[in-house]
């Protein structure tokens, strides 16, 4: 055995464990109290709100989640506009994510990139655009120009069983469905943007495999990039869900002000955010707790809405990681590309 120089030797545990530089510990605290910050300021906005909405709880009790609104009676139930916000929600969604799910595709796998771009800073544009500006030209533009379709649309389908219910008469230009087209227009961007950003991360090695073993362009879209990107898609949804159901100035514009529930979708109704905005400056007393009280009721709904964003994106997250692609063609044949993550190699059996 040879004897080890000095200089070669390690050098003394005590420097493994020395204290940190000040630099270090100085970040550290800073991002712990920036972080807790944050998680005080939420707890004294929702402490500050419930107490000024405690007397309409005390007074409405349980019927708070009745559909009776009417201020000069002192009645204030909750039940219309709690419906209204979700009525509207719904319709964007269904109405924004088909769309934005197949921009984001079309920019990402179809698009070359120097084409794509433009339509990028177009979509990236529309993002910012003031919710005001949305609630604005669908008062004065759309409203107007929709109505006249609402009008044949509903004496179309008066009469039939379930269409007739939804989108048959009465119908008013400013109406549940012209919000929700209004939030969907709002919201596609967002969703569009993030999907986009979420797709562009799957590994070009993926689906140049897919290819390999004769998948289509379809295919490997089905097979690959949607598997890959499905929980930051899901968190998209979601995100853009939280913005249409807590958007007020659009909202309020077009969706008519008529606390009612009712299963016409083209008529007029009203919503949790649009009450806020349009009453508060002439409420007084309960009327005022009343409103306060929606608002708790907004706020307790949109860290709903992201607290299952995050839930659901780290869930498909975790089951994101068994197979990449597969894929049972009609033929018989079945190829599969298993995940590296699993330890699995790509087979291919026909």
């Amino acid at each position: 055995m040879t004897s080890v120089g000095r200089e070669h030797q390690a050098g003394p545990a005590s420097t493994l464990t020395a204290r940190r530089p000040l630099g270090d510990r100085s970040f550290q605290v800073l991002a712990l109290a920036a972080g807790l910050a944050v998680l005080v300021i939420l707890l004294l906005i929702a402490v500050s709100t419930t107490q000024q909405a405690s007397s309409w709880f005390s007074a409405e009790g349980t019927n708070v989640l009745s559909s009776n609104w009417n201020p000069s009676a002192n009645q204030f139930g909750a039940l219309a506009f709690i419906y209204g916000t979700a009525i509207t929600a719904v319709i964007a969604l269904v109405l924004a994510v088909p769309v934005s799910l197949g921009v984001a595709l079309l920019l990402t796998q179809v698009v070359p990139y120097r084409w794509a771009r433009p339509v990028v800073y177009v979509i990236d544009l529309l993002a910012v655009v003031p919710s005001v500006v949305w609630g604005l030209w669908g008062i004065l533009v759309f409203a107007p120009w929709i109505q006249n379709i609402y009008g044949s649309v509903g004496s179309g389908v008066q009469g039939l069983p379930v269409l007739g219910s939804l989108f048959g008469p009465p119908t008013s230009g400013a109406s549940f469905f012209t919000a929700g087209i209004i939030l969907a227009f709002m919201i596609t961007p967002i969703v569009t943007s993030l999907s986009r950003e979420v797709i562009a991360t799957v590994p070009s090695i993926d689906r140049e495999g897919a290819y390999a073993l004769g998948a289509t362009r379809l295919e490997m879209i089905r097979g690959v990039v949607l598997p890959h990107s499905q929980g930051g898609v899901v968190g998209a949804v979601l995100l853009g869900l939280g913005r249409a159901i807590g958007e007020t100035i659009a909202a309020a514009l077009v969706i008519g002000s008529s606390a009612t529930i009712t299963s016409h979708l083209l008529a007029p109704g009203y919503n949790m955010p649009a009450v806020i905005a349009n009453e508060f400056g002439e409420a007084t007393g309960v009327f005022r707790s009343a409103l306060m009280g929606l608002g708790v009721l907004l706020f307790l709904f949109t860290i709903i809405v992201n607290v299952l964003a995050r839930t659901v994106v780290a869930r498909t997250a975790r089951r994101g990681r068994g197979t990449l692609w597969h894929r049972s063609p009609p033929s018989g044949r079945r190829w599969t590309c298993a995940s590296p993550a699993r330890g699995g190699a790509p087979r291919t059996a026909l």
